[in-house]
Order: structure tokens, then sequence, then C-alpha cells
């Protein structure tokens, strides 16, 4: 039974040092990227032409919101000034525009901030569908099995985002979409 017992466990090690064998092999073979989206976002080239396209798109309607919030500053500050020397009447109606003004701005720079947001993730959707595509040709091209995005931590060795920045800043942009009127 003892030889039964101990030709069973040479076995054994021996099946256990040919599978973590192979494995070594394996995992020698299994090529390993890492991208950092963020970086990408913020370091590309279409990520720049991007963000300076909703200023531009964005920075008329931006001024309109900031004055009309002066405007509700200043008309608040001069109601508060001019308040003890008015009548009741007067007090009340100056109270009523001021509410009015208050809801106006509110309005404006919700629909302000939609239209933006809305609008920044339509961008940044085509730069990350960009972004992907050269993803894709680095894998194909240098070989990769499996490229992450998301990561705790990396080896720098892993770390191919300059080479997606690189792709991203010399593919050519696909065709822009119409931007709806602002």
């Amino acid at each position: 039974m003892k030889s039964f017992s101990s030709h069973l466990l040479r076995s054994f090690f021996t099946a256990l040092l040919l599978a973590t064998a192979a494995f070594a092999v394996t995992a020698q073979d299994f090529k390993v990227g890492f991208v950092n989206t963020d970086r990408v976002l913020r370091d590309s080239a279409a990520a720049r032409a991007a963000q300076t396209k909703l200023q531009q798109e964005f920075s008329r309607r931006e001024r309109e919101v900031q004055t009309l919030g002066t405007q509700l500053r200043t008309a608040s500050e001069a109601l508060e000034r001019e308040a003890p020397t008015l009548s009741e009447a007067q007090r009340v109606t100056r109270q009523r525009q001021l509410i009015e003004m208050e809801r106006d701005f509110q309005r404006r720079r919700q629909a302000f901030q939609e239209d933006l947001n809305l609008r920044r993730n339509e961008e940044l959707q085509q730069v990350i569908e960009r972004a992907n595509r050269v993803i894709r040709q680095i894998a194909e091209a240098e070989r990769f099995d499996l490229i992450i995005q998301e990561a705790v931590y990396i080896h720098p060795r892993h770390d191919i985002t300059d080479k997606v920045i690189a792709g991203l800043n010399s593919a050519p942009a696909a065709a822009p979409a119409a931007a709806p009127a602002r």
C-alpha cells in the first residue's frame, strides 16, 4: 500500500510540475497592454479639438448666462439698498420682478448645462470610438492578447497610452456630424 501511495504522490507532483511549466510557457506568450483613458481624453489632439469645438459652440450662451447672473445680482443689491425708501407696493413689485429674474436665470443656466453636457458626451463618445479603433489596430499589429483600460496598478512596460495618443493624432478624423444649432 505504501508503494501505491508513494507512486500516486509522485505522479501527482509530476503532473503539478508539468502543469506549472505549461502555464509558465503560456504566460510568457500572453501579451497584455494598458490604456489610460483619462490621458487619452486629456492629451490627444482629437480630445483637445473637441474641447475647442465645444468652447466655440457654447461661449456665447455661457456669456449670456453670466450676464443674466450679473444683472440679477445688481438688481438684488439695488432692491436691498432702495427697499427702505420704496413704498410697500413698489417693494412688492420689485421683489416679484426679482423672483421672475431668478427663475429665468435658473432655467437658462440649467438648459445651458444640460445642452453642454449632452454635446460634451457626444464629442467624447466620438473620441472614444476613434481611440478604440486605434487600440484595435495596435492590438492586431503588435499581437496583444488583452488590452485593459481600468487597473489599480499596471507596470509601465504594459502601458500603450502614448502609442494610442500618437495613433489618434496621426489618424484622420471621421467626417464630423453637423452640430445642432444653439
